[in-house]
């Protein structure tokens, strides 16, 4: 009876937010301009915002105190705020409890206690790293095939563990090294350790590593540029540009996708409490499985007769032929 009080009660909020909804705010923890994950969030803000003809704006600061006052300001000005990544689960609650008119929108993580306006979209990361891993396996000439991560965490397991399993899936026999980790006082944006970890597992034989570190990616490619015939893994968006002829795929999460039919489903007043995106919805892909992909930069354009069997994988993941284990649920 609880839930459905809360549900009524969002619903009605909703409502009224549909009809006189007239300012979008962005919300950034890191400059947008530097962070193409980041770009890609607030391009489908942007999109949303003149698709509904809203008033759009973005607040950006990766100072802790500043980063409460945009929250705070935004909350003030804005009929939606839409805050991206973990940064605001701790601060996003309190703010949105004291503005129960204002809708929020939390993309790629999700607060463990917050009220009924506030709405996350998070990702199903491991089905598409799955994918991924199926494909290293696939185009594998060692016979051998590995991921570095930022942090052991739990979180990071998503990429890390999924692409392992689905390695094991597509190729039975196929050898796994022991992730590595990147570690220390800046785990995704350290590509000195990115450099030295991809080092210590290609030069074991691994010639397919996934790249789950963020901008400690850059490191890991470089690596590979001594190991002919290696290569990475990109995440969150193509990051083939970055290192020509060093990265297979990448395992895309599609954040303009979730802020954008986040809003939407905000305005229309029937936007669930917590959405999950996988490949079913469009929130996770890989860049070979992107419709229309050309000139990509990336290795899989050489490897079509395996993107097509890594599509196969794909729609049995989303018909439920093939589950794919979270590694945060087991």
């Amino acid at each position: 009876m609880l839930r459905t009080l809360l549900l009524s009660t969002a619903l009605a909020g909703l409502a009224a937010v549909s009809a006189e909804a007239k300012t979008l705010i962005f919300l950034s923890a890191s400059p947008v301009s530097v962070n193409d994950f980041l770009q890609l969030g607030a391009n489908g803000a942007e999109k949303v915002a003149k698709e509904t003809g809203m008033d759009y704006k973005i607040y950006e600061s990766s100072d802790p105190t500043v980063k409460l006052q945009n929250l705070e300001a935004a909350a003030e000005e804005a009929d939606i705020v839409v805050a991206i990544t973990y940064e605001y689960d701790e601060i996003l609650p309190a703010v949105a409890a004291k503005h129960p008119d204002v809708q929020f929108l939390a993309v790629d993580s999700c607060p463990a206690e917050s009220g009924a306006n506030v709405h996350c979209a998070v990702f199903r990361e491991y089905e598409a790293n799955f994918l991924a891993g199926a494909e290293a396996a696939l185009t594998s000439e060692t016979g051998q095939v590995g991921a570095i991560g930022a942090l052991d965490i739990p979180f990071i397991h998503r990429y890390t563990d999924a692409f392992l399993a689905g390695a094991k899936y597509a190729v039975p026999d196929i050898r796994t090294a022991p992730s590595l980790w990147i570690g220390g006082n800046n785990p995704f944006a350290d590509p000195a350790k990115g450099q030295q970890r991809g080092t210590i597992m290609a030069s074991g034989g691994t010639d397919r590593i996934l790249a789950a570190a963020s901008g400690s990616n850059g490191g890991i490619y470089r690596a590979l540029g001594d190991f002919p015939g290696a290569a990475a893994f990109g995440v969150d968006i193509n990051q083939c540009p970055q290192a020509p002829g060093l990265v297979m795929d990448n395992v895309e999460k599609m954040t303009d996708v979730a802020v954008e039919n986040g809003v939407r489903g905000i305005l229309s007043g029937d936007q669930p409490k917590v959405v999950t995106l996988g490949l079913a919805e469009g929130g996770m892909t890989l860049t070979s499985l992107k419709p229309g992909i050309t000139d990509s930069g990336c290795l899989f354009e050489e490897h079509p007769d395996v993107i097509e069997k890594v599509a196969a994988i794909r729609d049995k993941v989303i018909s439920g032929e093939v589950v794919v284990a979270d590694p945060m649920a087991q």
